[in-house]
């Protein structure tokens, strides 16, 4: 088990552990996320086993914008309101699939991303060439994490190659809204409060 602090890790050396099968544990500004390479079937599978995740429940990634060609089939003009005003930051939208993505990271033709406010997350984010999981760091049906202390409990004898410590977190998950349909909805109020009718 390898665990580093943000400010002993160079963001070039997380990106070869992920090029690399490597799996992460890393802070975002809400909670700690389990980190994959968005298109490496063998390791998204690996993440629902550890996580002992229903197979139904997909994985929403981090982004920075110029990955959303590589996901997205179009962006609503709702969804490029919200990114304009909440990106970067803890507002994750759903949005209209590709074809041929992976199923562990797409659920009926949508895939749910974000790009994450400041953090080392944004960090990692901005300079990765793919996107990147970020489904909580937690077994299923237990706590999101928001410190390193509960990451351990939950993943020290597991498979994963670097944890990162960012300190306490601020423990809110992101606000989820689907843009894919219409009227648009929030699947889940989190750290952003949003008023569609204004949109």
């Amino acid at each position: 088990m390898k665990l580093l602090k943000t400010s002993d890790v160079k963001i070039v050396d997380v990106i070869k552990i992920l090029e690399r099968d490597g799996i992460i544990i890393y802070p975002t500004e809400t909670l700690y996320g389990i980190g994959v390479k968005y298109d490496n079937k063998k390791l998204l599978k690996k993440v629902f086993e550890i996580k002992n995740r229903p197979s139904e429940k997909t994985f929403p990634l981090i982004i920075n914008l110029n990955h959303l060609d590589l996901l997205v089939s179009s962006i609503p003009p709702l969804a490029q309101k919200l990114i304009e005003k909440y990106w970067p930051g803890p507002l994750t939208l759903i949005l209209p699939a590709k074809d041929g993505l992976p199923e562990e990271i797409t659920s009926n033709k949508t895939v749910a991303v974000r790009m994450p406010g400041e953090s080392f997350a944004l960090e990692l984010i901005k300079n990765s060439p793919f996107p990147i999981t970020a489904t909580s760091a937690n077994i299923s049906g237990y706590p999101a994490a928001s410190d390193i202390e509960t990451v351990l409990k939950y993943f020290e004898k597991s498979d994963i190659t670097l944890f990162i410590d960012g300190g306490s977190l601020q423990g809110i998950p992101s606000t989820i809204v689907d843009v894919t349909i219409t009227p648009p909805k929030i699947i889940r109020k989190g750290a952003i409060d949003i008023d569609l009718s204004f949109y």
